[in-house]
């Protein structure tokens, strides 16, 4: 199983995001409509909700529908209102010593994920961040330096709501903190439940836990996997192991004598990484948001893009995953094309020549 990564910088919606949703649009229309078009919203819902909950995003939805060729399902599907259930695992933490990190698995299958990473302008501030939904973020930055990341939240709650990745993105067009993170986030229905964790360049963080059918709960625990407040399914819990995967993130963050590095490293092992790609919960990557520098980290084993908010480098790299029984991650293959003009060395190659444990070279990389 392989999936090709592109980091693209489009500051404006045009020709190359077209060129993008020509790509994806026939994988997302039978996702859209995989319930029958009656079981979504129509156009004029899809509208009146986007002006109702978001209206600073209405201008660059109706010009992306605009490239999209006028297309209805295309429209009802960008505004991502009441669409699919889709479920992902995840893990993820805040570091708050020295320079404070948000960090983070991405657990799905590599047939589902788009694999771009995304800079763009498109409403007034710069973000970069992992595309999802061919608009939406999955985890992403703002030139304020705030981060933002989502976890599914374990619940099987669905109701009337937008999809996260938009809202995501949404939250980090509009906000500067944590704290204006997790109000924007109050506001806007969710149609299932997620957590998502806010960190900003002062190094403050917060977890804000939506759900369909109840409140947003905010606070500052630093960890969030796959389930909520309250008791969790525990037939899921137990197939994911969210409850343990958490508890060793508190733990190890409770620990004085772990150091940034190792804490990671965690993040390359079992139980944070995960292997069941046939099953939509391997890990794809580990992403690293550092605020102060607003910089991030796209880690794979053997392997790692540092990219910049303002120091962006388009790109692109192949990476190969391995399934259950190898329990590793595009070691054995690697290939990379560059389009022309761009700099390659961002995207850097560190595929040990000989065959070996990736995860002893990886504190070093980052240390650089």
């Amino acid at each position: 199983m392989q999936l090709r990564f592109r980091a693209l910088d489009i500051e404006k919606p045009d020709s190359r995001w077209q060129s993008l949703f020509g790509e994806y649009w026939p994988a997302y229309r039978a996702w859209f409509l995989k319930e029958g078009d009656g079981a979504r919203p129509g156009l004029g819902e899809c509208r009146e909700a986007l002006e109702a909950h978001m209206p600073e995003l209405v201008p660059v939805w109706r010009e992306l529908a605009r490239l999209a060729g006028g297309d209805e399902v295309a429209a009802r599907m960008l505004s991502l209102y009441r669409p699919p259930a889709y479920i992902f695992g995840c893990s993820q933490a805040v570091w708050s010593r020295d320079e404070p990190f948000l960090i983070r698995n991405y657990d799905y299958s590599p047939k589902l994920s788009e694999g771009v990473i995304l800079r763009s302008n498109w409403n007034g501030t710069t973000l970069m961040g992992m595309n999802d939904c061919l608009w939406g973020l999955v985890d992403g930055m703002n030139e304020h330096g705030l981060a933002l990341s989502l976890t599914y939240g374990g619940r099987e709650a669905s109701g009337d709501g937008f999809g996260i990745p938009l809202i995501l993105r949404y939250a980090l067009e509009r906000a500067r903190t944590a704290e204006e993170a997790a109000e924007v986030l109050r506001k806007v229905p969710s149609h299932m439940a997620y957590n998502l964790i806010a960190l900003d360049e002062e190094g403050r963080h917060l977890r804000i836990e939506l759900a369909p059918d109840r409140e947003a709960l905010v606070s500052d625990e630093p960890v969030s996997t796959n389930h909520q407040a309250g008791p969790p399914n525990a037939e899921y819990a137990a197939q994911v192991r969210t409850v343990e995967r958490s508890e060793l993130l508190m733990r190890r963050l409770g620990d004085g004598a772990e150091t940034a590095d190792a804490f990671i490293e965690r993040f390359s092992r079992d139980p944070l990484f995960a292997t069941g790609y046939e099953r939509s919960f391997g890990t794809i990557y580990t992403a690293i948001y550092r605020p102060r520098a607003r910089r991030v980290e796209y880690i794979w084993p053997g392997f790692i893009c540092r990219q910049g908010l303002f120091a962006f480098r388009e790109g692109e790299a192949l990476i190969l995953y391995g399934d259950d029984a190898k329990l590793e991650l595009g070691q054995q293959d690697w290939a990379w094309q560059a389009p022309a003009g761009t700099q390659a060395q961002d995207w850097q190659r560190l595929v040990p020549p000989e065959a070996g444990d990736w995860r002893k070279y990886l504190p070093g990389f980052l240390t650089e």
